[in-house]
């Protein structure tokens, strides 16, 4: 598969079967737990209502693909992907306290994927990282060529039990092949842009990008390279 512009224009919803479905089933796994706090001289909170989000495959790396144009500038690659939650954020405007007329069919963010239970630690990390970077951007790179951009960091720790790996890799002079991608309809048109990471940067900042994995490795990446 070859990166293209897309033709998708709306996500239509089939079927909203919510009220029929378990919470303990599908991609995404709602634990609805009565909880109370203990403390530590014996006594107890009052019994209050939590709940948790989790997914068969707890955890995700993402990795920050850049290179260095022939000027010396660091540029990043990014994705344009369909995001329905995101998407269907226009269906409550009602509940917004800051109205938000962006579409969001699109979400521009770096390269990223769920880790499998067969990685595991440093090693882990970085086979999975590569192999991301191959069906995602098409490049061909080793683990040893990952870098690992410091400690993981929750999304939303509120409800999400979900940790990103944050990660990075050179790709200097490495020729692009095929974008493999996993053959959803999610991927349906996906389109690749390197620009220059302080202009992503500042994408981020304006709201123009809203993946905060996407600012978090920027960040973290710029610290290094300074």
């Amino acid at each position: 598969m070859r990166p293209s512009s897309s033709n998708v224009t709306d996500i239509e919803i089939i079927e909203d079967f919510s009220a029929t479905a378990r919470c303990d089933e599908g991609f995404l796994r709602v634990r609805r737990l009565r909880c109370r706090n203990r403390r530590a001289d014996g006594s107890s909170s009052s019994v209050y209502r939590v709940d948790v989000v989790d997914r068969p495959r707890l955890d995700a790396v993402s990795v920050l693909i850049y290179r260095r144009a022939s000027d010396g500038n660091v540029e990043v690659l990014t994705r344009m992907n369909l995001r329905p939650a995101a998407y269907f954020r226009r269906e409550q405007t009602a509940s917004m306290t800051v109205p938000d007329a962006v579409s969001y069919l699109r979400v521009e963010e770096i390269v990223a994927g769920l880790l499998e239970p067969s990685d595991k630690g440093e090693e882990g990390l970085r086979r999975r990282a590569a192999e991301e970077v191959k069906e995602e951007a098409g490049y061909t790179v080793r683990p040893e060529d990952i870098q690992l951009l410091g400690g993981a960091f929750f999304l939303a720790p509120g409800i999400l039990s979900e940790k990103v790996f944050p990660a990075a890799v050179d790709v200097t002079g490495v020729a692009q092949g095929e974008v493999e991608g996993d053959g959803s309809p999610l991927e349906e048109g996906i389109h690749l842009q390197w620009r220059p990471l302080s202009a992503v940067l500042d994408a981020c900042r304006r709201g123009d990008i809203a993946d905060a994995k996407t600012e978090v490795s920027l960040t973290r990446l710029l610290a290094r390279l300074s």
